[in-house]
């Protein structure tokens, strides 16, 4: 426990965009389940795409900030998906 209390009193810019970018893309999973809720179906809101896209950003600043290839990796390979599923929503609502 004593690593987070060091964590937090050691708390710099870097740190700080890598944890709102944690707890935003976190986010985006209370946006689908309030949106499904509400529908009454799962359904997934374009939110949830522009909501992951924000938290991958962020959180690939700091994975790049420490040098983590483990870590960088994925978010790379999640923002061209999110960024992807974008485009097809986009081009679905044009061709309505």
């Amino acid at each position: 426990m004593q690593w987070l209390v060091d964590w937090f009193t050691t708390l710099d810019l870097m740190k700080a965009v890598g944890l709102a970018g944690q707890v935003i893309f976190g986010s985006r999973f209370f946006v689908q389940w309030f949106a499904s809720e509400r529908a009454k179906r799962s359904v997934m809101p374009i939110s949830f795409w522009y909501i992951s896209i924000i938290g991958a950003v962020l959180t690939l600043i700091y994975a790049v900030h420490i040098q983590d290839p483990v870590f960088i990796i994925p978010q790379v390979g999640g923002l061209a998906i999110y960024l992807r599923n974008l485009v097809l929503v986009r081009r679905a609502e044009v061709t309505v």
